[in-house]
């Protein structure tokens, strides 16, 4: 299949680069952070918002969608962008991980995982088959396979036996794609590299992953609770058996010096529920750290809450209006925090891509982290 990636820019002293993907739904810059929107809304954000501060995709989840509303009532409304009225591209990810993380809940076998809703305590069948099906009900522009998420810390044995079925699921996966590909579906799959925390497992997924020429490639199994060491460790590792030419994706990073160190290491993509959770919790980015607005401190401060962000949040309101707002539990306090918190990460990449177009990516990412983390 035609090539769906275009590399602009590489940085002279590093891996990162700036490139475009091309996508049913328009073209997408990168590097790439991606808001999460479940359900197929990104939590208190109508998609008017998400286009005034230009993201051009979005993620949505397999799992959830196929419990509720189910994906054959999302195919009839016209698929995810029909249904949502979000008309640029979505990325569905394939349902493992919430099933990983539903373990009490859940069975794995060669076949597929039989698992529980947590909604009604109704059993259900995943396999790799009919995890694309579902994706291309949900029209997904970029679906993601099956695959077994090992927790840090596991067994070499565990680690080795979920590689190889998720080996074994992308096999059974790639060959439904491509049957729906022939029946007019125009979305892609990504491959997941797994191996756990094991530097030879991980060698033996990418290679594998690498040997099937995907559109792209998603790195999985990271940001799972080990130490940030680990994670640069095991990323640093896993990009040097991929190839240069196809867009990666690490799935679940949602902070800046994670996204640093990802981009640095040539990754184009990542997504993390962060940026909105946080700001549920009254938590907001700001170029000076993490600012938590539940402080007394903010009571009287009618300043903005970074004088250096141009989001229409830091514009018109006051750290002390917000926190009112959070403290009175009102909506508005999620639609705010959550704006700006997503105009802040977007903000930074669109400077991170200016910097590795000038190649200054190192020296951008010295001064945004001395200052980020500075206390």
């Amino acid at each position: 299949m035609e090539e769906i990636f275009e590399i602009k820019n590489k940085s002279t002293d590093c891996k990162a680069r700036t490139g475009v993907l091309h996508l049913p739904h328009g073209d997408v810059q990168t590097p790439v952070f991606m808001p999460v929107g479940t359900n197929a809304t990104v939590k208190a954000m109508p998609k008017d918002f998400l286009e005034e501060i230009e993201f051009e995709i979005i993620l949505a989840n397999t799992y959830h969608l196929f419990l509720r509303p189910g994906p054959d009532l999302v195919k009839e409304a016209g698929g995810l962008h029909g249904f949502s009225q979000w008309k640029k591209n979505f990325l569905t990810d394939s349902g493992g991980f919430q099933v990983f993380s539903l373990s009490k809940l859940r069975k794995i076998s060669e076949e597929g995982v039989r698992f529980q809703s947590h909604i009604d305590g109704s059993y259900h069948m995943f396999t790799p088959e009919n995890v694309v099906q579902t994706q291309t009900k949900l029209n997904s522009d970029i679906q993601m396979q099956l695959d077994v998420c090992s927790g840090y810390g596991v067994s070499r044995k565990e680690a080795e036996k979920a590689l190889k079925i998720t080996s074994d699921w992308l096999l059974r996966a790639k060959k439904e794609w491509e049957n729906q590909r022939e029946l007019g579906y125009k979305g892609i799959l990504f491959p997941i590299v797994q191996g756990n925390f094991f530097e030879d497992l991980r060698k033996q997924s990418a290679e594998f992953v690498s040997s099937l020429n995907m559109p792209g490639i998603a790195i999985g199994g990271l940001s799972v609770g080990e130490p940030a060491e680990e994670f640069k460790k095991y990323l640093n590792h896993t990009v040097q058996f991929l190839p240069e030419s196809k867009p990666k994706y690490v799935m679940g990073i949602g902070t800046p010096e994670y996204i640093l160190d990802a981009i640095e290491n040539g990754i184009d993509m990542f997504d993390c529920v962060l940026p909105t959770r946080n700001a549920r919790n009254g938590s907001y980015f700001t170029h000076d750290g993490m600012l938590s607005i539940k402080q007394e401190r903010h009571t009287h401060d009618f300043g903005p809450i970074d004088k250096d962000c141009n989001c229409k949040v830091c514009r018109t309101y006051s750290r002390s209006y917000l926190r009112h707002l959070f403290k009175e539990q009102e909506i508005l306090s999620s639609i705010l925090a959550s704006y700006h918190n997503l105009y802040f990460l977007n903000n930074m990449i669109l400077e991170i891509r200016d910097a590795i177009n000038n190649n200054r990516f190192a020296e951008y990412k010295k001064m945004f982290l001395e200052r980020f983390n500075h206390k």
